[in-house]
């Protein structure tokens, strides 16, 4: 794994260790994505030779065209952690394992295609499908109700603009259109705030109950990203702020990391 690494000629030989310990990090951070077009990271240790004792000053990251358990797709992130303490013998065995949890500043961008891409994987579709809360079995008869075809625009102003069709057992698929502004909520949860609706591509039979149908859609997507959901093994993630730009939407936040997740 480590063929063609020439190591410094010093009694610490600390650039070796440098070269060993990014080719143990980006080959780490490439095992816990499915796609990854371009990954860089750096290491900052200053005096070097604490690099031997598992002390460094910083890491970076930097990565585009990434994707997550296939269907969650980044269009970059990148990351730069406070000090780390490695066990350094770990990286000599090709793997990375914290003495001591650290924390790390990051930045993520998603872009407009990869935010739709991401509503038609297994993990979202299912949360959309067969609902039976009291706001949709009202509507329905009792019957539960599923939402598909959701498509998302992004606005300027943290805005997004939301289509779907809601699916009420046996009756013709119902469009439903609704805009509402991104925020965030205690730091873990992206709220979907002053909803506003229209009916422009309901029948007129079907608006009013397109109305109903977008009102609970609106509540239902606004529990469904919550961080804490997430299973990342050894890791909190936490949003400080996010922004729509052109077709990009922009978090910015920071990471608790206990320890260094396992390949998914």
């Amino acid at each position: 794994m480590f063929a063609g690494l020439t190591g410094s000629t010093t009694p610490t030989g600390t650039d070796w260790g440098e070269r060993m310990l990014n080719s143990v990090a980006s080959k780490t951070i490439r095992h816990l994505l499915t796609q990854s077009e371009s990954i860089e990271v750096s290491v900052r240790c200053y005096p070097s030779s604490k690099l031997l004792q598992g002390s460094i000053d910083n890491f970076k990251m930097n990565g585009r065209g990434l994707a997550i358990r296939k269907d969650f797709l980044v269009e970059e992130m990148s990351f730069e952690t406070d000090a780390v303490a490695l066990d350094f013998g770990s990286v000599l065995g090709g793997k990375l394992k914290l003495k001591q949890p650290t924390q790390a500043v990051a930045e993520v961008k998603l872009s407009e295609a990869g935010i739709n891409h991401a509503f038609n994987a297994e993990l979202v579709k299912k949360r959309l499908l067969n609902l039976d809360v009291p706001s949709l079995t009202e509507l329905s008869g009792g019957e539960p109700v599923s939402f598909s075809e959701v498509q998302v625009e992004l606005l300027p102003n943290n805005q997004v603009k939301i289509l779907a069709k809601a699916d009420l057992k046996g009756e013709e698929l119902v469009p439903i259109s609704m805009t509402a502004t991104l925020a965030v909520e205690r730091r873990r949860r992206v709220a979907f705030n002053n909803p506003q609706f229209t009916t422009d591509l309901a029948s007129e039979a079907q608006k009013e109950i397109s109305k109903a149908l977008a009102i609970a859609f609106a509540e239902i997507l606004d529990n469904m990203v919550d961080l804490d959901r997430f299973d990342l093994d050894g890791v909190t993630l936490r949003i400080n702020r996010l922004e729509t730009s052109g077709k990009q939407l922009i978090f910015s936040g920071y990471a608790q990391i206990e320890r260094i997740p396992n390949s998914p």
